[in-house]
């Protein structure tokens, strides 16, 4: 019987996983360890795995191993040229979280832009209630009707976010990292147009040589008073150090998703700015709808069964 492991399944939350035992004997495993893979994997036909490495030593030490699916889009933890050498298939899954990522896009701008802490917090202690006035416009802010839009990484969610915004009214803009994107439906102008002269500007973009520490202090300083900046992209596009330098400096508003290291780690300059209301965070959730996960391990599943 094909032996299958699932190395970290806690990224999947209460997902239906049960499609996985058509395929043979499943062994699941919440988290794995650098120090445990080897032996989870040793005698694995099919990994499975979202964000757990697997090396080339793993591969040549995984006698029966045939097939490795990556739960994710990107394929950045498996080596993928030992793979290839040593004759061992590797599937993604592309695609599953357009939906969810541009939902959780503008989520993060509505908080930002509408200071739903600020306002929601007046409420709930009273501060609302003693006010004599009903209503409170200490926290301004803007429609997105007419505002320009500067998108980084026209790709599929790009694109997305890009023809929703559209509907709001907004003027788009892009800025393609690699090069390639070309559309006549939106504007593309150089990254030091778009930073200074757009709203709302917003990070779809992949991690690679090109847009690793794309947006650093000097970049980011010449954002517009009152601009947000959303990353949905990866971290280490976006200067973190930069960003809790600028939030105490100058009237931007930021909101991260992704970070340069996962779970963002304690000693983090982000956890300490003063203007807190100027930073939005949230701990890498835009692909986890239910919707998105389920479509994800339905797909991981197809993957097994087309491999055999």
């Amino acid at each position: 019987m094909r032996k299958i492991v699932l190395l970290d399944t806690l990224t999947f939350g209460k997902t239906d996983l049960s499609c996985f035992e058509a395929f043979g004997s499943v062994q699941n495993y919440k988290t794995t360890s650098t120090n445990a893979t080897q032996e989870r994997i040793r005698d694995a036909e099919v990994i499975v795995t979202n964000k757990v490495v697997i090396t080339s030593e793993h591969m040549q030490k995984a006698k029966h191993l045939k097939l490795i699916c990556v739960a994710a889009t990107g394929t950045n933890n498996v080596d993928l040229a030992a793979a290839k050498e040593l004759g061992i298939l590797v599937k993604n899954v592309a695609g599953y979280s357009t939906d969810s990522v541009v939902q959780h896009t503008f989520s993060m701008l509505f908080y930002l832009l509408g200071h739903s802490r600020y306002y929601d917090e007046s409420v709930k202690n009273a501060v609302y209630s003693k006010s004599g006035i009903f209503t409170d416009v200490s926290q301004p802010f803007f429609e997105i009707k007419g505002k320009k839009w500067g998108i980084i990484g026209l790709g599929e969610i790009g694109r997305g976010v890009a023809n929703i915004a559209k509907c709001f009214g907004a003027e788009l803009f892009y800025y393609s990292t690699s090069g390639v994107n070309r559309t006549q439906d939106f504007q593309r102008v150089n990254l030091e147009t778009l930073l200074q002269s757009c709203d709302i500007i917003t990070i779809h973009a992949p991690l690679n040589e090109t847009t690793k520490n794309l947006l650093d202090y000097k970049a980011l300083s010449t954002c517009k008073e009152g601009a947000v900046v959303l990353n949905l992209g990866r971290g280490g596009i976006i200067n973190e150090v930069a960003v809790a330098k600028l939030v105490d400096e100058k009237e931007i508003y930021f909101g991260l998703d992704v970070f340069e290291k996962e779970p963002l780690v304690q000693t983090s300059p982000l956890l300490h700015v003063k203007n807190k209301e100027r930073l939005y965070m949230t701990p890498h959730i835009a692909w986890t709808s239910v919707e998105a996960r389920e479509k994800l391990i339905a797909r991981v599943c197809e993957n097994i069964k087309s491999s055999f």
